[in-house]
């Protein structure tokens, strides 16, 4: 006989003894511990479900499919809120529906939708630069049609979250400067028309005219701040970026728009000049760029 068996057999039996004790004392602890294991076990699976569905949307995506695309993203941000790559491809989704200036309810809710997603990821990781990226975008393109100066600031303002995160990227710097033109020009537009209605016995003020004197205050008290903050942005975009041709292409705009704060010809005349050059320089770059040969595609 095994001198080690009745031990084990003992043991056993007071192992089954104990078990039985418990699920007769707390049997509420045992359920409870089960519930948590289907619950981590649910957990697990949705987070599952909430990739393939992501994925799925993705690839909808990328067929052009959006409508689909978005119900694939809300139901993997539903299962798994902590999936950011799933509210971000949301926000995105929504804001490629939006159509800048068409009118509609649906287009509008569209682009409003894209905001909350992209405001919700940064509620979550408020140093999201893809988010800060799409709000600062979208925001832009729904200030245009109709005019809303303060979403343009808004927008603005996304775009300094993002130097303020990485202040070696250029793009931000290139988007102040070109929010800082669209909000002179409009100025520049204003002030003038609203001096030809004034004046309607003098002569013609053509868009490229210089200023008259009491316009001319007006418009730099307005937007001297403006035009000399974009045109330092978009200064150092071109210092980050060298062949930066569309940052040239708004210094120059910007340029023109500083000549009309000129208060003698040769000032104007010197504004004007850089910016031809700028204009010149621009066309020269993209040039280049058209006749590069095209770089392999990454398999």
């Amino acid at each position: 006989m095994n001198p080690f068996a009745h031990f084990r057999f003992s043991k056993n039996r007071n192992n089954v003894a104990r078990v039985w004790t418990l699920l007769r004392a707390r049997p509420n602890i045992l359920f409870a511990a089960a519930l948590l294991a289907v619950a981590f076990g649910a957990t697990g699976c949705d987070k599952l479900k909430a990739r393939d569905l992501l994925n799925k949307g993705v690839a909808a995506y990328r067929d052009g499919k959006f409508d689909q695309s978005i119900e694939d993203f809300k139901t993997a941000k539903d299962l798994d809120p902590t999936l950011m790559n799933a509210r971000l491809y949301l926000a995105t989704a929504y804001a490629t529906q939006y159509i800048p200036g068409a009118p509609s309810d649906e287009n509008i809710r569209m682009g409003q939708a894209a905001v909350k997603e992209f405001q919700d990821v940064l509620t979550a990781d408020a140093n999201n630069i893809s988010a800060i990226d799409g709000i600062g975008s979208i925001l832009y393109n729904m200030a245009g049609t109709p005019y809303k100066r303060e979403m343009f600031e808004e927008s603005k303002t996304y775009h300094m979250k993002h130097i303020a995160l990485k202040p070696e990227d250029p793009d931000p710097y290139y988007w102040i400067g070109v929010i800082n033109w669209t909000l002179s020009y409009r100025s520049n537009l204003e002030l003038r028309g609203a001096w030809r209605l004034a004046n309607r016995t003098a002569k013609t003020l053509k868009d490229d005219d210089p200023m008259p004197p009491d316009v001319r205050a007006n418009y730099i008290k307005e937007n001297g701040q403006l035009i000399d903050e974009g045109i330092t942005n978009l200064r150092k975009a071109i210092e980050l970026r060298p062949d930066y041709d569309d940052a040239m292409a708004y210094l120059n705009l910007l340029l023109r728009r500083k000549a009309d704060e000129a208060a003698t010809p040769d000032e104007r005349a010197s504004l004007l000049k850089e910016a031809d050059s700028l204009v010149d320089r621009a066309k020269e770059i993209k040039q280049k760029k058209m006749e590069a040969p095209a770089k392999p595609s990454a398999e």
